[in-house]
This record gives C-alpha cells, sequence and structure tokens, in this order.
C-alpha cells in the first residue's frame, strides 16, 4: 500500500512538467486544421449530421386525411384479383379489373354490410378500426359466376407482418357493386388512385398511412 501511494506522488509532477511543456498538444485534442479564424473542425460538424440522418423518421409528407373518397360510376369491368404491398410510408391494397374500372366509395365505418344479404363484417375483420370498400364495378361475370377466388366473409390477403393493414375481407357482389372491409390498427390518414394497365386492365388503389 505504501508502495502504490509513493508511485502515485512521484508520477504527479512528471504530469504537470508535461503540461507545462505543451503536453496539451501531445496528450490531449490535436490542434484542427482551419482555413480561417473561427472556423470549427470539419468532423465536428459531419458526426452531428450522421446522427441526425440515421435516427429521424421517413419524410412522407402525407396530407391525405381520413375523410371519406369516392368518384367515378358504375362500370361493367370485372373484379379480377385483390393484392397487397408495403411501402415505407403507407400499406397497400389494389383491386385490379379486367377493363376500366373508375368507381369507388371508400370511409371508415362502425359496420361493413356485405352486398345483397347485409350481414356486419366489422366484428369478423381484424382491427380495430375499418374501411368500408365499395367499387363501383362486378366480381362476377355475365353468368353470375365469381370472377375473383372468394366466397362472402373470406380473407382475400395475408397482411402479417404489415405496420398498418390489418385484415381484407371480401363482402360480396350484387348489382354491380362489391365490398370489402379493410381492417387497420388506428383511423389513419387513406387516399385512393386510378391506375392504368397493365394492358386493357385497370386498379383501383387503396393506401393507409403509417402515421398521421
Amino acid at each position: 500500500m505504501r508502495m502504490s501511494v509513493r508511485r502515485t506522488l512521484m508520477v504527479a509532477p512528471l504530469c504537470l512538467a508535461l503540461a507545462a511543456c505543451g503536453g496539451e498538444a501531445a496528450g490531449g485534442r490535436a490542434p484542427s486544421a482551419t482555413s480561417g479564424q473561427g472556423a470549427a473542425p470539419v468532423a465536428e460538424q459531419a458526426v452531428p449530421a450522421l446522427a441526425a440522418a440515421t435516427t429521424a423518421a421517413p419524410s412522407c409528407g402525407i396530407t391525405w386525411g381520413s375523410a371519406e373518397k369516392k368518384a367515378g360510376s358504375l362500370s361493367t369491368a370485372r373484379l379480377l384479383t385483390v393484392e397487397t404491398g408495403r411501402h415505407e410510408c403507407w400499406d397497400r391494397v389494389v383491386f385490379e379489373f379486367n377493363g376500366t374500372a373508375q368507381g369507388y366509395q371508400v370511409r371508415y365505418a362502425a359496420q361493413v354490410p356485405t352486398d345483397g344479404e347485409g350481414v356486419d363484417l366489422a366484428p369478423y375483420t381484424a382491427g380495430p378500426e375499418h374501411l368500408w370498400v365499395t367499387l363501383l364495378a362486378p366480381a362476377y361475370d355475365a353468368n353470375n359466376g365469381s370472377t375473383i377466388d372468394a366466397r362472402d366473409g373470406d380473407r382475400v390477403a395475408n397482411v402479417l407482418r404489415y405496420d398498418t393493414l390489418r385484415d381484407v375481407v371480401y363482402g360480396g357482389s350484387f348489382e354491380g357493386y362489391t365490398t370489402f372491409a379493410v381492417g387497420v390498427r388506428a383511423r389513419l390518414p387513406f387516399r385512393v388512385t386510378l391506375l392504368a394497365g397493365p394492358g386493357t386492365h385497370s386498379r383501383i388503389v387503396v393506401d393507409v398511412a403509417h402515421r398521421w
């Protein structure tokens, strides 16, 4: 114990001597190279900027709102497929038709009745919020045969690991109208877009944002 204390006391004068002889430059912060008086070191500016870039949320610029969206009129284009996709800022549901479809009505609702029978899909659709999607186009052919592989109440998409979507349930098609209940995790902003193609087909796309 005595030897340890004695060695510490001997080192202290040596440290003081180094400080007096420019030890700060040798053992402390190295002088920065600057082009003018008062300029900050480049490294000190770059580190905070990099930290901000890696932690900031994506800038989506979403201003869609959560109010009802509707447009167009009835068409004879038949629904063929329902697909979903994930984006950095939203989740997507795509309805593809074998012709030009342009009519839709999409709104948040406490109840989503099936077409024809009127059974509420909401209790059978994961949520807690639900978008009532009405497509102004049929999902059946001239012989009343279904043009999609689903029956009333069937889930038509796998949304495992999606940020916002929780369910997509088919609600039937009757007198030219086709219904879906889309379950989402909150009453978030959404938009509806009409897209041409592929080929002579068309698509009605519903995007639901991940955040406000």
